[in-house]
């Protein structure tokens, strides 16, 4: 942890400057061609994960609020036949866009990128007709924002209860949106102060409603924060260092070092992070260590006397409910991922998160057999995981989940297949098709309101 000593001095480092004139200067011709495709794949994950949670109850009750309150407008809503108000549309898209868990996960932000930047992209430039090449350089800019801002105050924001999708992503937002309508470095600092005023999100809410509902706050908030800031609104340029401002009220920590310097591996977007189980990500490696140790074992779970889960204390506090009696709740627990893998239940499908399940006697069984040791200052996505069977014998397996895939093609593969998956028997398969191919060009549309337009019912 920072000393107060240090943390003073760094505060010093006009740190909201150099973000916004990194969100601002970032162009074309300064994008490789992975970046290219790793946009491409993040708009694949995107779109999947929001359409089907666009048929989300929550969904439904956004809309319906929307339209009780006579926001209708020209914005277009993934996978709804329903139209609302740009701002509008940021809010519900986002919001479904995260109401699966399903969606992508970047470590250097501490949360889920994409849900907050795209919903915004995507309200605005189908209004103003932005091109499919401004679309693309404003979601890096508001992406790499995301890992700066993340960096910038990891990790006593997070372990204080905020999420960060909430609230960074607010970031994030502002950055994107702000790149798209052309704001200059000293305005889009002052749109950051707009959005750290907005910026929230508590944990506490980890397993209902809120926590998507964080994700479409995120975008709407920042979109709004970029255009007001084009307004001539006022905020302090410096919302991020000064006293009182984003990171001294809401964390220990100001990394001014690791928020400006080199990410890892160049761009924080080739360290985002898909997600195959459609379940908190801290679970991911549980469910992995529990997959490999019943399909190389391929006992029956009576069998198993004891289950030991060794993983990052900070799991604890997020997704360690230990009798979960909703869908929603099991996707934040620990014990019932791992009863679900061990017991052969596809984690990859949303049918498997239901009331229903969390009731199943075998599934009770596991999640009672089972201790998890909780150990500091691990990897977040470091698990492993020991099982005792009837005979004495015990089985074990670790995997980390925080690795990204070195094979882009091997990863879109399976990307299309989710795609597949979560679109097809909302939209159909001719429409999916549509979609999937509207994205593969994206970087060659004069419209981008064409792309949203290709996901409504």
């Amino acid at each position: 942890m920072a000393t107060a000593q240090s943390s003073v001095a760094s505060r010093d480092v006009p740190v909201t400057a150099e973000i916004a004139k990194r969100a601002t200067q970032l162009a074309w011709q300064d994008l490789p061609d992975d970046l290219i495709e790793r946009t491409k794949q993040c708009l694949l994950d995107w779109f999947a994960v929001t359409v089907a949670g666009a048929q989300d109850d929550l969904t439904d009750i956004l809309v319906q609020e929307a339209i009780e309150d006579g926001a209708t407008g020209s914005a277009t809503l993934v996978a709804r036949s329903e139209k609302t108000l740009p701002s509008v549309a940021a809010l519900i898209n986002g919001a479904a866009s995260h109401a699966l868990d399903y969606d992508d996960v970047n470590f250097a932000m501490g949360g889920h990128p994409t849900v907050t930047v795209v919903p915004a992209l995507l309200a605005l430039g189908e209004q103003i007709k932005a091109s499919g090449r401004l679309f693309i350089e404003s979601f890096v800019a508001g992406y790499e924002t995301s890992g700066r801002v993340g960096r910038l105050v990891a990790p006593s924001h997070y372990q204080k209860g905020f999420h960060v999708t909430g609230t960074v992503g607010t970031f994030s937002a502002t950055a994107a949106a702000g790149r798209m309508l052309g704001l200059d470095d000293r305005q889009l600092a002052t749109a950051f102060g707009i959005a750290a005023t907005q910026a929230s999100g508590l944990k506490s809410n980890f397993g209902t409603m809120c926590k998507p509902l964080h994700a479409g706050t995120a975008s709407e908030q920042g979109l709004r924060a970029a255009r007001l800031a084009a307004k001539g609104f006022t905020a302090r340029p410096d919302s991020l260092e000064c006293d009182q401002g984003f990171a001294a009220s809401q964390s220990d920590h100001f990394a001014a070092d690791a928020a400006l310097g080199e990410p890892p591996s160049g761009w924080h977007l080739r360290n985002n992070l898909f997600k195959y189980h459609a379940a908190c990500y801290l679970t991911h490696a549980p469910i992995e260590c529990a997959k490999e140790i019943r399909l190389k074992s391929n006992f029956p779970p009576e069998r198993v006397q004891k289950i030991l889960l060794r993983i990052d204390s900070g799991a604890d506090r997020v997704c360690n409910i230990p009798h979960p009696t909703s869908g929603l709740e099991a996707k934040f627990s620990l014990r019932q991922t791992v009863a679900m893998a061990l017991t052969g239940v596809d984690t990859a499908n949303l049918n498997s998160y239901t009331a229903a399940i969390t009731e199943e006697p075998r599934i009770k069984k596991l999640r009672d057999k089972m201790a998890i040791e909780f150990q500091p200052n691990w990897a977040h996505s470091l698990a492993e995981m020991a099982i005792q069977l009837d005979d004495g014998s015990t089985l074990e397996a670790s995997h980390d989940s925080g690795i990204p895939w070195p094979d882009l093609a091997r990863q879109r593969q399976a990307l299309e297949a989710k795609f597949d998956s979560l679109v097809t028997p909302v939209l159909g398969s001719a429409a999916a098709k549509r979609l999937r191919d509207t994205i593969d060009r994206v970087d060659r549309l004069a419209d981008i309101g064409e792309l949203v337009r290709a996901s409504a019912m």
